[in-house]
């Protein structure tokens, strides 16, 4: 059974820091890019970040500066450092998993965590 636990959302002031973390569970396919997305109300769901098992990065212009995603793959866990959050990133907070069989992609979604910023 596959499992992403998704943890560290919370309520902070602008201006502070959250750390987020997911941890997969129960993949058996390779495990190829990680990442973090966020899906504020009313909006669409977006990209915020990812990296690959070699660890290349890629943020969302929006973030860039402010949050680092890293990985730690003995784990399976990936985390994203917040910091200098706006209120403008108040939105629930995806992990994704990107795993593949051959060259199918077989992605996997944690459960949200909420991360909410006061102004």
């Amino acid at each position: 059974q596959v499992q992403l636990v998704e943890s560290g959302g919370g309520l902070v002031q602008a201006g502070g820091s959250l750390r987020l973390s997911c941890g997969a569970s129960g993949i058996i396919f390779r495990i190829n890019a990680m990442g973090w997305y966020r899906q504020a109300p009313g909006k669409q769901r977006e990209l915020v970040a990812t990296i690959t098992s070699g660890g290349n990065t890629n943020y969302a212009d929006s973030v860039k500066g402010r949050f680092t995603i890293s990985r730690d793959n003995a784990k399976n866990t990936v985390y994203l450092q917040m910091n200098s959050l706006k209120p403008e990133d108040t939105a629930v907070y995806y992990c994704n998993v990107d795993s593949r069989l051959g060259a199918a992609s077989i992605p996997y979604w944690g459960q949200g965590t909420q991360v909410t910023v006061s102004s």
